[in-house]
């Protein structure tokens, strides 16, 4: 069984690349565009990993790791948190929300890819 990867962001070329990166990798990948997207889609998919951006419309990605935190099915769910934001305040935000890592933009697609190996190990 194929692990599965949630895509969670509003950019439609980091979507594109981190899809075939990860679909490289062989994950299975979901994408959600907003962050109610995400949130559904984690609780209908149960993905084993997401990786959310956190300046999403509808609803933000720290919105979105503090409700599957919350929520006793899906809260051992990892979460990457994705950003532009790499202030010190912006990390301890996303982590006091429950990001398992964050990882600011722009990434190295090497650093991220060894980064979702060892989450997922």
């Amino acid at each position: 069984m194929s692990l599965k990867v949630l895509v969670a962001d509003d950019e439609p070329n980091i979507v594109v690349s981190l899809e075939f990166m990860m679909k490289r990798e062989g994950y299975e990948v979901l994408v959600a565009r907003d962050g109610r997207q995400a949130l559904e889609a984690i609780r209908r998919e149960r993905p084993q990993l997401v990786l959310l951006d956190a300046m999403m419309p509808g609803m933000s990605g720290f919105d979105v790791c503090e409700a599957v935190r919350a929520d006793e099915a899906v809260r051992d769910t990892q979460i990457l948190m994705l950003t532009a934001k790499g202030r010190d305040t912006d990390v301890a935000r996303g982590v006091g929300v429950g990001a398992d890592a964050y990882m600011t933009k722009p990434f190295s697609t090497r650093d991220l890819m060894q980064k979702v190996r060892d989450m997922l190990a």
